[in-house]
């Protein structure tokens, strides 16, 4: 897979992409000319640079994606991590709690996930 890095309004129409899949390539120049005010030569262009990122494909002309919004952030989370705390977990949770204290209730989140990976 390419490198997936997503400005923001490629992040933008990827989610008009993600929210309303699958759709027809007529439906996305729709969305993208409501949403984004772009021509559909520019949702064409934006839409062929996505799909040869390996984010999306086109079918006869029904557009959906090949990776997930959730897999999408969880790829680049993980880089984030990798690249800015060596891809320490720990480091990059001390760094984020140092200035917002985890709620009550994300502490009982995060201990259920610890726990669930525990169980393998």
């Amino acid at each position: 897979m390419n490198e997936i890095k997503l400005g923001m309004v490629e992040a933008r129409f990827a989610d008009i992409v993600w929210e309303n899949e699958p759709l027809t390539t007529k439906e996305l120049v729709a969305f993208c000319e409501k949403e984004l005010n772009w021509k559909r030569t520019t949702t064409y262009t934006v839409l062929k640079k996505l799909c040869e990122k390996g984010i999306f494909k086109t079918e006869n002309s029904i557009v959906t994606s090949l990776i997930s919004k959730n897999e999408f952030y969880a790829i680049q989370s993980e880089k984030f991590v990798d690249e800015t705390f060596a891809g320490s977990l720990p480091a990059f949770i001390a760094a984020f709690s140092s200035r917002k204290k985890p709620t009550e209730k994300e502490l009982e989140e995060i201990k259920k996930m610890l726990d669930s990976f525990g169980e393998v």
